[in-house]
């Protein structure tokens, strides 16, 4: 009797269908609008939640209550895998399926409407219906994650710094251009310790020789003798002369500029350093360094933006297509054309714009093939992004495999597929 009472029970367990909810979080900064969907499309619950975690717990319990305590069957649907709040909800163990905003805008109302509440409802919606479509956002590795960040930081540094240096020369283009020719690099620490010392001519005229030299020797400036007596006779040529009132105005820009530039420089070197750090001690350190043309910068982003999930990508079209070196095809009627891809990863573009580039001197075949492409008439910029699209399928392979990069196997590869074409 015992044993068929238990027998029972376990039919009867086995038979209890789970109770899947799908949440539609249309997220901000002060608080998300939140929608909950049965399996069935019997909205649950709606409501507004404030950005605290008091009030997200609150949710979280909200949330497992209907779903009855299990928190697998809880699919959080919404359009970001950044935010903070992605953060707290990667420690929840929901499923998290983060979507394109592209995917919501597409599917509101034929009448325009838009709130945040409906697009929460969207997005519970999506998930109810695609979930099996979509991919799930898997939890990264602590140390990736924070060299992913460190390289789109080092990116922005980069970007900040060149602001920062235009600025600097058109400023000094106004009132004191002799200094742009004493050096090949306004902007090297010799440099702007130059114009930090002297940041106009009246000033620099009355620096001797010797006081000249002794600066270039304490930066270790290369030929300090020589160019100590060089810079003295170029500060000393015939100038133009701003008016008084614009120089000592722009010579508080300077010193502005120059001292940010100095700052920066000092944080990127920490931020390279600690790149060089986490990347090195990965794994996929060696087969990221043997890419021909990546070197100690462009090879960590290459690992930034494969990562380390080998599931992340089904193809070498779906990295093509986040790195925007494909085009995408219009077609309409007798109107049919290619143009290039808008909607992508822009620190990804840039990374494999920048690897093609650098490839031209280290591969023959890079070489040719750009060298085919600007004969075929297409710009230079063009020809990158198509060489960059190539070496996207050699690195997609690469990764897939754990393989460091082989050109012999590439060429012959290559030479196998043209002759079958």
């Amino acid at each position: 009797m015992r044993l068929a009472a238990d027998e029972k029970a376990k039919r009867l367990v086995s038979e209890v269908k789970p109770v899947q909810i799908f949440v539609g979080l249309d997220w901000a900064d002060t608080h998300h609008e939140v929608v909950v969907k049965s399996a069935s499309g019997e909205m649950l619950w709606s409501g507004r939640v404030e950005h605290r975690l008091e009030a997200l717990q609150s949710l979280e319990e909200r949330l497992l209550v209907l779903a009855e305590g299990v928190r697998r069957d809880v699919t959080v649907i919404l359009e970001t895998s950044q935010a903070l709040v992605v953060d707290w909800l990667l420690t929840t163990g929901f499923t998290i399926y983060p979507i394109n905003p592209k995917l919501v805008e597409g599917r509101r109302k034929p009448s325009g409407a838009k709130t945040d509440r409906l697009d929460a409802a969207v997005l519970a919606e999506i998930g109810r219906q695609e979930h099996g479509t979509l991919r799930a956002l898997q939890p990264a590795e602590d140390e990736w994650v924070e060299l992913r960040q460190l390289c789109r930081i080092e990116e922005t540094l980069v970007q900040e710094r060149t602001q920062l240096t235009n600025q600097l020369i058109a400023a000094l283009k106004t009132y004191y251009p002799v200094a742009l020719t004493l050096f090949g690099d306004i902007t090297s620490p010799t440099a702007l310790a130059f114009l930090a010392t002297w940041p106009d001519l009246e000033r620099a005229r009355a620096a001797s020789v010797s006081e000249i030299r002794r600066f270039l020797r304490q930066h270790r400036h290369p030929g300090y003798e020589a160019a100590g007596e060089r810079f003295f006779a170029k500060l000393h040529e015939p100038q133009l002369a701003a008016l008084p009132g614009r120089a000592r105005a722009q010579v508080r820009l300077v010193q502005a500029l120059v001292a940010q530039l100095q700052t920066l420089d000092q944080h990127r070197v920490q931020v390279q350093e600690r790149i060089q750090e986490l990347f090195t001690a990965h794994a996929d350190s060696d087969l990221w360094s043997s890419v021909p043309g990546a070197g100690p910068i462009l090879a960590p982003r290459l690992l930034a933006a494969f990562g380390t999930d080998r599931e992340r990508f089904a193809s070498a079209e779906a990295v093509q297509a986040l790195a925007g070196t494909c085009p995408v095809l219009y077609q309409s009627g007798r109107v049919r054309r290619a143009h290039m891809r808008r909607a992508c990863d822009r620190s990804f573009r840039r990374t494999m714009h920048l690897l093609a580039f650098t490839s031209l001197r280290s591969c023959s075949w890079a070489r040719a093939y750009y060298d085919a492409q600007r004969a075929r008439g297409k710009s230079h910029h063009h020809a990158l992004r198509a060489l960059g699209n190539i070496w996207l399928r050699i690195l997609f392979r690469m990764w897939k495999d754990r393989a460091p990069y082989n050109e012999v196997k590439f060429l012959a590869a290559r030479k196998a597929h043209s002759h079958a074409a």
